[in-house]
């Protein structure tokens, strides 16, 4: 039902909203940060088959489509973490949730996922609200790095919208827990390259926030977005979206104390709503098209 995408959407925002927080607490490149959040994820995984009988979904093969969709992922989470260390946080996430716009104008022109005027104007609500929690500032003097940045910033917009777009083309045959955790496996893999001639040193407490990384926006985000993705269309995914930089902000502010000023709350307000709105419209569409079939 529409009802278990919706929520799925909104935990899979929760889940990896949390990224910004262990990033910070890890203090790792992002490509070692990006490999332990997608190998660990998948290790999280591998457990709970293991747990509820499952595992013969691992000897599935996944398609071409979800092992491409690995290296997408694994694109979208480096590049994102590469741009905050060269320009602003706010300009990274500024460019990188344009992605579920993008993905949506994609999916209406060429995927037959039609956008109808509601939609167009509660993704323009939630795009809305989201420049006003970053204050409409996309900042170009902030150092020599700081193009680079913003470059790296629109590959992982590219990324992620490839992410969303893939997973909703992958056959429904495919379990979702076989694509979720050769995505997570194949996009770890991935990562190997960029640092197994040099190794990081990783103290004790460092592994406990990397193992948290790998549970919380890697196991859980990820599973819950692929969930999601499968269930909803990219409109209404791309709309729900936005609830993860709300929960990026409260973070953040809970835990490290950045206050928020009156454009800002109102930003996350006008999500909320916009957010809440599509989903009832979506749940209420799921409910119409039960009752059709009776």
């Amino acid at each position: 039902m529409n009802i278990v995408g919706i929520f799925s959407a909104i935990f899979a925002g929760l889940f990896m909203g949390t990224m910004g927080v262990f990033s910070r607490k890890i203090g790792l490149d992002g490509e070692v940060i990006t490999f332990f959040r997608l190998f660990l994820g998948a290790g999280f995984l591998t457990v709970l088959l293991a747990f509820t009988g499952r595992l013969r979904l691992l000897l599935t093969w996944p398609t071409w489509p979800v092992l491409v969709n690995g290296l997408m992922l694994a694109g979208f989470i480096v590049f994102y973490i590469q741009a905050m260390y060269l320009t602003t946080m706010a300009n990274a996430i500024m460019i990188v949730y344009l992605a579920p716009l993008v993905a949506s104008v994609f999916a209406h022109f060429f995927m037959n996922e039609r956008l109808n005027l509601q939609s167009v104007v509660l993704i323009c609500m939630a795009l809305f609200g989201f420049a006003m929690m970053m204050e409409f500032k996309i900042d170009f003097s902030s150092g020599t790095n700081h193009l680079l940045g913003l470059g790296l910033a629109s590959l992982s917009l590219v990324c992620y919208s490839a992410f969303i777009l893939i997973n909703r083309t992958i056959n429904s045959t495919v379990h979702f827990y076989t694509r979720t955790y050769y995505q997570l496996l194949t996009g770890a893999l991935c990562m190997v390259p960029f640092f197994v001639s040099d190794i990081p040193e990783i103290s004790g407490d460092k592994w406990f926030w990397l193992v948290g990384a790998g549970f919380f926006p890697g196991f859980l985000g990820i599973l819950f977005a692929v969930i999601a993705l499968e269930k909803l269309p990219a409109a209404t995914f791309g709309t729900l979206a936005y609830f993860e930089p709300i929960f990026v902000v409260i973070l953040g502010w809970i835990i490290f104390g950045e206050s928020l000023n009156p454009m800002q709350l109102a930003g996350c307000l006008l999500i909320i709503i916009s957010g809440a709105v599509k989903g009832f419209l979506t749940a209420r569409g799921g409910v119409a098209r039960k009752l059709a079939e009776y």
